[in-house]
């Protein structure tokens, strides 16, 4: 389910419209009747604390649990902690296991368990499975409601076991075959069984060539499966080849958007669950963890072109062509980090093509090295008059670009290897790096030629 934020945007007008009037009942109307649940979490996120408190106000309780699920963590978190146990069940119930288990994993403890021993035993043992494996993973993944056949009854008694179901699983597409001791070994796609002899087995049609994933793989290997095959869902199996439950393709396009949401949020050392209305002070303080690294960064850069203060003093112009020097290298390690940040995201990347990736970046960055340095050298030739100022500054950007392309092939490969994320920390080593490099060699190179 999806919403549109530009039909949104109006109903939102109305909502403020109504809440600022005070006509609370034509606000819970529209908020409780018109609205899917995305759309009413939409709005919440889309909405500053006073209001947003408003709003959940008014919104009944039982579509609550439908609202939280589509909530960023933050937000989530937020109204979770306010919700006793009895709450939480009642918000939650009719929930997807798996969506159930997410929102529980925000909680502490105490409460989960206390959520749990309310639970009935047989619903208690399918959400603990899934809280028992890493949110991150196939098994945080999966959700256990899964329509399961044995391999030795006809199509016609499959057939009339499914019309024995109010409901089948959301994004039913395959039934799974599984032993007496519930070891997947086929699967039957609905669309096979609509067309084929009602009275052959199931194992004379059934696929056995099909794709099953690890309950421990990573969120991030099980979205690639899916894009590669263009699976609508897959079976989770235990290293023994148990059947545990299966992955939707709704639960991958989550993981896809938040890989997305991550990689770009990342890069500014934020989190990709930030509420756009927190409070200031709680913004204040997670942006100051990342500002006071870069004034680490910064200040390495400083000390380096203090050394050349005398340098800087003597000629003026060196002040003028400097950030040319380590802003291209900037741009030029930037492109190159992408390229492998993205390449390591995909599984593109590997000890066996590193090298390969080295050598073209470096060849990348000689040639533009080459290039620009013969452009930005006579440009300052031309502004300053200088032939030996024009050669520093070409000399420079050969050695920054070069080196830029180098850091940037190496530092998210080695990030990765220290299981480090490479989109959270790349920059910043990156940018740190470019600008030593550029200033030493431009800087270094003047005083030598000059003084």
């Amino acid at each position: 389910m999806s919403h549109n934020p530009e039909k949104l945007q109006p109903r939102l007008a109305k909502l403020n419209e109504a809440l600022e009037s005070g006509a609370l009942d034509q606000a819970r109307r529209m908020l409780n009747r018109g609205l899917a649940p995305v759309d009413v979490a939409h709005l919440l996120e889309s909405t500053p604390p006073k209001e947003r408190e408003i709003l959940w106000g008014l919104l009944d309780p039982e579509l609550h649990g439908d609202v939280l699920q589509y909530l960023n963590d933050d937000v989530q978190i937020e109204f979770l902690n306010r919700m006793d146990a009895e709450q939480l069940l009642t918000a939650t119930e009719g929930l997807d296991v798996d969506d159930l288990a997410d929102l529980l994993q925000q909680l502490p403890n105490t409460v989960i368990q206390e959520v749990l021993q309310s639970m009935e035993a047989q619903e208690r043992q399918r959400v603990e499975e899934v809280l028992s494996y890493p949110e991150d993973t196939a098994g945080g993944l999966m959700n256990p409601d899964a329509i399961t056949i044995r391999p030795d009854i006809t199509l016609d008694v499959v057939m009339r076991y499914l019309r024995r179901h109010e409901r089948l699983p959301d994004a039913t597409d395959t039934l799974l075959v599984v032993t007496r001791r519930d070891e997947l070994i086929g699967i039957l796609p609905i669309n096979r069984l609509l067309v084929s002899d009602v009275s052959v087995l199931v194992r004379e049609v059934m696929e056995t060539d099909f794709h099953s994933i690890q309950a421990t793989a990573s969120d991030s290997d099980v979205a690639t499966l899916f894009q590669k095959h263009d699976l609508i869902s897959a079976p989770v199996v235990s290293v023994d080849g148990l059947l545990l439950g299966r992955i939707t393709i709704d639960d991958v396009v989550d993981v896809i958007r938040e890989d997305a949401e991550h990689q770009v949020m990342s890069m500014a050392g934020l989190d990709e669950d930030e509420d756009t209305f927190a409070p200031a002070l709680r913004t204040s303080r997670r942006r100051a963890v990342w500002l006071g690294i870069n004034l680490v960064a910064a200040t390495i850069v400083s000390i380096a072109i203090g050394f050349f203060e005398d340098t800087i003093q003597q000629i003026a112009a060196l002040a003028v062509l400097m950030p040319i020097v380590s802003s291209m290298g900037g741009i030029a390690g930037s492109q190159t980090l992408t390229v492998l940040i993205r390449g390591i995201a995909l599984g593109h990347v590997s000890g066996a093509n590193v090298r390969w990736l080295l050598v073209r970046e470096l060849l990348v960055g000689m040639t533009n090295g080459l290039i620009w340095a013969v452009v930005v050298g006579a440009m300052s030739v031309i502004r300053f008059d200088d032939i030996r100022l024009g050669e520093i500054i070409a000399m420079a950007m050969v050695i920054n670009l070069t080196v830029a392309t180098l850091a940037g092939t190496l530092i998210p490969v080695l990030l990765k290897k220290l299981k480090i994320d490479p989109a959270l920390s790349g920059g910043v080593l990156l940018t740190t790096i470019t600008d030593v490099v550029g200033f030493v060699a431009f800087l270094g190179l003047a005083t030598a030629l000059y003084l």
